[in-house]
């Protein structure tokens, strides 16, 4: 079967080979940032290229004959600075892009400005990297999932082997510490079958197509993106075109999806966007014991009311269904494992906000109002036999919602860039959990029901100076958080969270960048609504807003305008973090496994650090050749309580090195590759006595570790070679698009952490102790997940 589709798929290929490549037109307007009022006579040109035109009097630009494929602008003129705008793609018609320029206040001094695609930002000087729409699109393994295409990057590591999951762990943080927003509207996650309390999931929410590129944030966070302390991802997503409407469908191994891209009437365009999935297809052919299925729906609408008013709509929904694959080989008792502790999960998500923007002059305030909500139910029967009742062993039904509110205005007073705002928000969490457990040598059932509703408020602020052509920068801000939990947290002035960031032109291209600052993060709802005994338990331990001080130094070569190569050191503190009271261990060292995550008894009394250096070598090659290489060394650590001393986290994997390569093939031809090395993980060993009592065992049908020895044991390091390959027609009005995306396509297997098992016999012990007989299983991971698709634009 194989042979007779690649023949098939190599005919296709063949006829449409015969067909002649169009061209089309790209076109728009030219307007000033402050004014709103048109740029004319300004030099529009596609970036890297002589190719370009002028304004006219109305700042109105046309450059004709341009083949399909993905370019940047370039526009530049006497009194503004030169601009290079994100990527776009011009397929199957003319393309609409309207450019907004700032007035260059050093217009009369003789200055050299050279236009880059990278953006450096005063605030954020350091630790941030902008992805374009080619990064996303022809990521090899990432099946343009945007969890996966920040993996390139240095810092970013993720839970070895496992490619069906898509936990963020980025500088030795843990996956809870991300936040996320789309055109500045918060969203919880962006994960199907998201672990709630922390993240991750098999396959990422947010279609690609509404991507124009990513700020992605790993220090020196932006004042105005508050509880994050290792990553901010902040979507810009692109508007829909105001002239005419086109229809794009993608069918992948894993989904089917429709996008609608257009105009409802002259000042109103729209984006929609709906995918189907059979995941549990691809999962069911690999022989996966869990067959994961999720429909999900996008929109955004935007309104121009005039040059000074503009109103966006936007919203993201996902309804999650995982059932087990109960036809899994028995005879593979790794998989059989899993299937015997994992829940039935279904999960609904959604997302919707508004976000108002009026232009003043050099003054711009913006309106946010948002709210999510998330529903995650997990069931759960030993030996997945629902016959009895007395075979549940966890039955858990939570939902969680907020409401956020958030203005700020931000003015441009000449060399100063200032802004400010508040952010008020509302939030319930509401949890009925019947689970059975084993603790302190017990067994004993968790059963407990939270109605939490909470307001949370804050304000932030920020002021950044720019001298002349960028040659030195300087900004500080600051953010105040709290909200009506506890005394622990209400007082905002406890959570004063500073931050200064400064970078300078050394020498010729290179420049010395720094960051330090304090930030806060709020626990997980479902630290904060956990019960025992009817009492939110973690309320009474004095709960808090877990503190991290960080600091990145580092330097910065620009190899003019299409390559930067960057060093960075960092080191980020932590303390007030949830630690377990149960086995010691902080909760920021879990969460990667699918149901819920810090549904537990904590104090906040983890300290911990993570420090490191990243090397990343980013080059723009023009028309054919994008090239990125990333290495990170780092350690993640937290004290352990009872000897003070410091000892891994479960992401001390120290080593991350990453190479991404994509080259353009004469014909419309896209090839990828990608090498990954992730250092070995630590372990803990497992606690055999307690996990051969049958008690023990059958209430979570998973052994239990020996915390005394935590992560005493270090995995081998493993190594991945992602491969993408595309083939692109165009014909009039007609784009026609074939991918193949091989994830791990040597088949390199990952020698996971023996898991020690039940073998189902059971006996006596000398002290009358019901027990199972128990014996270890090789845990191996990591295989081949391939994708073909098929993309159709007209």
């Amino acid at each position: 079967m194989r042979k007779i589709f690649c023949i098939c798929f190599l005919l296709v290929l063949s006829v449409f080979a015969v067909f002649g490549q169009q061209r089309y037109n790209i076109y728009g307007r030219v307007t000033d940032k402050a004014t709103r009022s048109e740029v004319s006579y300004v030099n529009v040109v596609l970036w890297g290229t002589t190719q370009g035109v002028m304004t006219d009097s109305i700042g109105n630009y046309v450059i004709a004959d341009v083949p399909p494929g993905i370019y940047r602008l370039q526009v530049s003129g006497l009194g503004y600075k030169t601009t290079v705008t994100p990527e776009f793609r011009v397929s199957s018609h003319n393309y609409r892009l309207d450019v907004e320029v700032e007035e260059d206040r050093y217009v009369l001094k003789e200055v050299s400005v050279t236009a880059s695609p990278f953006r450096p930002s005063a605030e954020s000087p350091i630790s941030r990297r902008v992805i374009g729409l080619q990064e996303i699109e022809k990521s090899p393994g990432a099946n343009r999932d945007i969890s996966k295409v920040v993996n390139s990057f240095p810092g970013v590591s993720s839970t070895v082997g496992n490619g069906y999951r898509n936990d963020l762990l980025v500088r030795g943080g843990g996956p809870s510490e991300n936040k996320f927003f789309l055109d500045g509207i918060e969203i919880p996650n962006i994960n199907h079958f998201s672990t709630q309390g922390a993240s991750g999931g098999p396959v990422g929410i947010i279609d690609a197509d509404f991507i124009r590129e990513v700020d992605f944030y790993t220090g020196a966070f932006p004042a105005n993106r508050g509880n994050a302390l290792s990553s901010v991802l902040d979507f810009k997503l692109i508007d829909g075109d105001p002239d005419r409407c086109s229809v794009k469908a993608t069918l992948g191994a894993s989904e089917v999806a429709v996008t609608s891209n257009g105009h409802i009437e002259k000042k109103t365009t729209y984006l929609v966007s709906v995918r189907q999935s059979y995941l549990q297809l691809l999962f069911s052919l690999l022989d996966m014991p869990f067959l994961p299925r999720y429909t999900d729906a996008q929109f955004k609408i935007k309104t121009r009311f005039s040059r000074q008013h503009e109103l966006t709509i936007l919203g993201i929904g996902a309804i999650d269904d995982m059932r087990l694959n109960k036809d899994t080989d028995p005879k593979d008792e790794g998989k059989q494992y899993i299937l015997n502790y994992l829940p039935v999960i279904k999960q609904n998500t959604y997302t919707v906000g508004a976000v108002y923007k009026h232009y003043a002059g050099n003054h711009t305030q913006t309106l946010v109002l948002s709210h999510n909500f998330l529903q995650n139910n997990n069931t759960k029967y030993r030996d997945n036999d629902e016959s009895t009742p007395e075979n549940l062993t966890l039955r858990y039904r939570s939902n969680e919602g907020e409401s956020h509110f958030r203005g700020e205005n931000l003015s441009v007073l000449g060399p100063v860039t200032v802004n400010a705002g508040l952010n008020l928000d509302y939030a319930t969490y509401r949890n009925r959990t019947f689970q059975k457990a084993f603790v302190n040598d017990e067994p004993m059932i968790h059963e407990y029901r939270t109605d939490l509703d909470m307001v949370k408020y804050g304000l932030f602020g920020s002021a950044a100076y720019e001298g002349l052509n960028g040659k030195f920068t300087a900004s500080f801000g600051f953010r105040i958080d709290g909200n009506n939990y506890s005394s622990y947290m209400n007082n905002p002035l406890k959570q004063f969270s500073p931050r200064l960031s400064l970078s300078y032109n050394l020498v010729a291209d290179f420049y010395l960048n720094g960051n330090i600052g304090r930030y806060y993060e709020l626990p997980a709802y479902t630290t904060m609504g956990y019960k025992e005994d009817g009492i939110l338990v973690n309320k009474q331990n004095g709960l808090t807003y877990i503190r991290s001080d960080q600091a990145v130094l580092g330097g910065e070569y620009r190899f003019g305008q299409r390559a930067r190569l960057s060093v960075e050191g960092f080191y980020k503190k932590y303390t007030h973090a949830p630690l377990s009271v149960e086995d010691q261990i902080p909760l920021a060292s879990k969460g990667t496994d699918y149901g819920a995550s810090g549904n537990e008894a904590a104090t906040s009394t983890s300290v911990g650090r993570a420090y490191g250096v990243e090397m990343m070598f980013r080059w723009f090659g023009g028309k054919k050749f994008n090239l990125l290489t990333s290495y990170t060394f780092f350690r993640s650590q937290f004290i352990r309580p009872s000897t003070g001393k410091y000892i891994p986290s479960a992401w001390d994997n120290k080593h991350l090195l990453t190479f991404t390569g994509m080259y353009k093939l004469p014909k419309n031809w896209d090839l990828g590759l990608k090498f990954r090395l992730i250092g070995g993980a630590p372990y803990t060993p497992y606690d055999e006595y307690t996990s051969s009592i049958v008690s023990a065992w059958d209430a979570t049908s998973r052994p239990y570790y020996d915390y005394t020895l935590y992560n005493q044991g270090r995995l081998k390091t493993f190594t991945e070679v992602d491969f993408r390959l595309d083939k692109t027609f165009y014909f009039k009005g007609v784009m026609l698009g074939f991918y193949i995306d091989l994830q791990n396509i040597l088949n390199q297997k990952y020698n996971n952490q023996p898991v020690l098992v039940s073998t189902g016999e059971k006996y006596v012990d000398n002290n009358g102790v019901s027990r199972y007989k128990m014996k270890y299983i090789e845990q191996k991971s990591g295989t081949i997940l391939p994708t073909l698709g098929i993309t159709v634009e007209f």
